[in-house]
């Protein structure tokens, strides 16, 4: 059993999300103590990391409010629960391939930088941008 501020601590979420997400519907069944203090149990913690699981990887809010509510009753809603995941994993094979095109964006401008700064150490003429993202 955690307090929220162990619970807090241990998961590095704000106190305040975790009351957010008991209000939301995200969290259920926060018992508390006879100091009437939340108390959390290991099944708050699997649905917080499936939580951030989610949003890290983009789904918003909604659609993570839909997705617990559709594991509530597996046996009428597997369909949907795989539409949205299958959709959040298409979601998430776009924003890599996004990624990856700008990582390689990046690595150009860090080799065509780091040319120009040997350029000024060496006082010789600054590289053309198309000669560096050519090698």
């Amino acid at each position: 059993m955690y307090t929220i501020q162990q619970l807090s601590s241990l998961l590095h979420v704000p106190a305040s999300t975790l009351r957010y997400y008991e209000e939301i519907g995200l969290l259920e069944n926060v018992k508390r103590n006879t100091q009437n203090q939340r108390v959390y149990d290991e099944s708050h913690i699997r649905r917080l990391n499936g939580i951030h699981c989610f949003k890290r990887t983009g789904m918003s809010i909604s659609k993570i409010m839909e997705f617990y509510k559709y594991e509530i009753n597996l046996n009428t809603n597997i369909d949907n629960i795989l539409i949205l995941v299958k959709e959040h994993e298409t979601d998430i094979q776009e924003k890599i391939k996004s990624m990856e095109m700008d990582l390689i964006h990046i690595r150009e401008k860090v080799l065509y930088y780091s040319a120009i700064k040997e350029a000024l150490e060496e006082n010789s003429p600054w590289p053309c941008w198309d000669d560096v993202n050519q090698i």
